[in-house]
Order: C-alpha cells, then sequence, then structure tokens
C-alpha cells in the first residue's frame, strides 16, 4: 500500500512504494492497489509454492504463464534475471563490474551521464541528491560501467530511465548492470547506438502492424510522414518508462525479459486498436500527436492487471517470424532511405 510521508506540517506528500511523489493520482492509484492487491496476493502464493519446488528458475509453459499473469515485487530481480540470461552472466564473470568501475574513465562520458542525473525522476524521494541513501550514485555507478562495458553505445538519453527503474526493483548495482546489458545487447534491437537503426525499424515495423491490424488508423497515419517516430519513439526507447504507470510498466517488463522485444509491439498495438474512435477522431498533426499522449493515460491503463490479460488478445496473432520479416523489410526501406540523402 502507498506510504504517506510527513515533509512538514502543513503538507502531507503522497509516496508510492516505489517512491515516486503521487499528487495528481493518488486517489485512482489508491483504488486501483486496494483491488489489484487480492490479485498480488494470490500471485504471491502461488509464485512461493513454485519456486521452493523449483529453486531454479527453468523456461516452460507455466513459468510462462506465471510471468504473464504477474510477479510479486519480491521475486522480481530474481525472475528477470533468471530469464533474461543476466544471472548467468553475472555468474560468469565475477568481479568484472567492479574492474569497469574501478578503471581510468572517460571524462566526456562521466560528464554526460553526470548531466542527466537531475533529470532522472525528480518526482522520485529516493533520487534526490539529499536522499539517504541516494541510489543517484549506483544509478551513476551502473551507467557510467555500462558506458565502458559497451563502447559502442557508451550512454544516451533513456538509459538512464532504465537503469534507474532496475535499480529501484533490484536495489544492486551489479545485477541492474547485467539486466541492462541483457536488455540493450540481447532483447533490444539496436535501439541505442548511435545511429540508432533498430529504434528506427521497429517505428516503422509498428506502422505496418497497424496498417495490418487497424487499416483505418493506419490510413490516417499514412497522411503524416515520419508519424511513428514522433508518436512511438519515446514508447519504445524508455520501455514505456513516464508514458504507462509504474505497475503496468513493471508487468510489461516481467513479459518482456521472459519474452523478448515482441512484446513492446503488443502493448503499442493494444494502445492503438482499444482507442481507435479517439485516434480517428484527428483532423491535424498536432490533434494526432496529443491523441497519442492521452491514450497512455486513464483508467484502462492504470488497471494493470486487465491491461495485461488484453495485450495478449486485442492484438490478435503476433509471431517473432512475422516480426522478423517485417524488420527486415524495414531495415532495408530505411538503409536505402539514408544513403539517398546528401
Amino acid at each position: 500500500p502507498p506510504i504517506v510521508l510527513h515533509a512538514n506540517k502543513a503538507r502531507s506528500r503522497v509516496i508510492d512504494p516505489y517512491g515516486f511523489e503521487r499528487h495528481h493520482d493518488f486517489e485512482s492509484y489508491k483504488e486501483m492497489m486496494n483491488e489489484y492487491v487480492a490479485v498480488l496476493n494470490k500471485r504471491s502464493i502461488r509464485w512461493s509454492k513454485l519456486l521452493q519446488e523449483r529453486p531454479h528458475v527453468e523456461k516452460n509453459l507455466t513459468v510462462k504463464r506465471y510471468v504473464r499473469k504477474g510477479v510479486p515485487n519480491e521475486h522480481r530481480a530474481r525472475i528477470w534475471m533468471a530469464a533474461s540470461g543476466a544471472q548467468e552472466q553475472l555468474e560468469s564473470n565475477p568481479g568484472y563490474y567492479q574492474s569497469l568501475l574501478s578503471m581510468e574513465h572517460d571524462t566526456k562520458l562521466k560528464e554526460t551521464i553526470h548531466t542527466d542525473m537531475h533529470r532522472t525522476f525528480p518526482d522520485n524521494v529516493l533520487f534526490k541528491s539529499k536522499a539517504e541513501p541516494s541510489l543517484q550514485r549506483a544509478l551513476y555507478n551502473v551507467l557510467l560501467a555500462y558506458g565502458h562495458h559497451n563502447k559502442a553505445v557508451g550512454y544516451c538519453q533513456g538509459m538512464n530511465f532504465i537503469a534507474g527503474y532496475l535499480i529501484i526493483i533490484t536495489k544492486d548495482e551489479e545485477k541492474s548492470f547485467w539486466l541492462m546489458d541483457a536488455l540493450l545487447g540481447q532483447i533490444l534491437p539496436d535501439y541505442y547506438s548511435p545511429a540508432m537503426l533498430g529504434l528506427k525499424t521497429d517505428q516503422e515495423v509498428l506502422g505496418e502492424l497497424v496498417k495490418a491490424k487497424a487499416p483505418a488508423v493506419g490510413q490516417l497515419m499514412a497522411q503524416y510522414p515520419g508519424i511513428w517516430t514522433l508518436v512511438v519513439s519515446r514508447w519504445f526507447i524508455c520501455l514505456y518508462i513516464d508514458i504507462l504507470p509504474i505497475e503496468t510498466v513493471l508487468r510489461i517488463w516481467d513479459c518482456l525479459f521472459y519474452e523478448g522485444s515482441k512484446l513492446l509491439f503488443r502493448v503499442a498495438l493494444t494502445l492503438i486498436i482499444h482507442h481507435q474512435p479517439e485516434i480517428l477522431r484527428a483532423r491535424s498533426l498536432p490533434d494526432v500527436c496529443e491523441c497519442f499522449k492521452q491514450i497512455a493515460c486513464g483508467a484502462f491503463t492504470l488497471d494493470c492487471h486487465t491491461f495485461m490479460q488484453k495485450i495478449f488478445t486485442e492484438p490478435g496473432s503476433l509471431s517473432m517470424s512475422t516480426i522478423d520479416k517485417l524488420r527486415e523489410k524495414c531495415r532495408q526501406q530505411i538503409l536505402e532511405e539514408e544513403s539517398r540523402q546528401p
């Protein structure tokens, strides 16, 4: 349940279990949580039993079903680590994370990361520089280590939010580092490289999927070249952080670590298909952009349990081979276009 912290006598601040201040939507969040608690308790009991019987998490249909129904917070770090392969990496590279931190650091990398520190979750009490202990230091370390580990990527905006969420959940720098490596190196195709080819590709893939699954929206969007970059690049680059409510984002991540990047499309398609009537009322480019902001807010996305059931039904079938074919086609188109530009 949300904790109320009294900052001073005059004003009490409402802080959720992850450290975020919730002024504007506290009542609706509280109502949702009051109902969701029953679901969480039931899942907790099921997971504890499963993990007692099989302490080594294997990938199978039972675990997949459990993951889709939500991983309780106390088991999240363990399940994410096992499902993503991060646990294996951590165990086969002892001392590696520390060695990255103790090496000589690139000045430009340090400065770039440092600049983003105060921009990361300004509404979260755990990331305030005066917090005790402040997670800012852990965040800085994880991003710095990752920048040295993956020199091709270094650091780019968006990574601070992802590392921040990982630290909130795992409360552990080294685990956060390896989960970040699994996400950026294995699960997401080339979102954060300087050319961001994977991100550009996936935005166009979504456009193709929308044409097939919500043709009227596809036609509307076709009037505005480059529109997908405007409306969904933040969805993909931040993995829905600051777009959807935190409980919903964490449920999406449960499946993302287990099932891979296909999940990002399921979420986007569900938001679009569910809000087709509103999107189709848009009469201009600013209308479309505003509408895409709005469809991520409200009761539909706040009720994370129902929302997660919908992402596996509303978009219909979505095979990895379909996505791979579309990725190949879109990537080629982008590369051809870019080679034609002076």
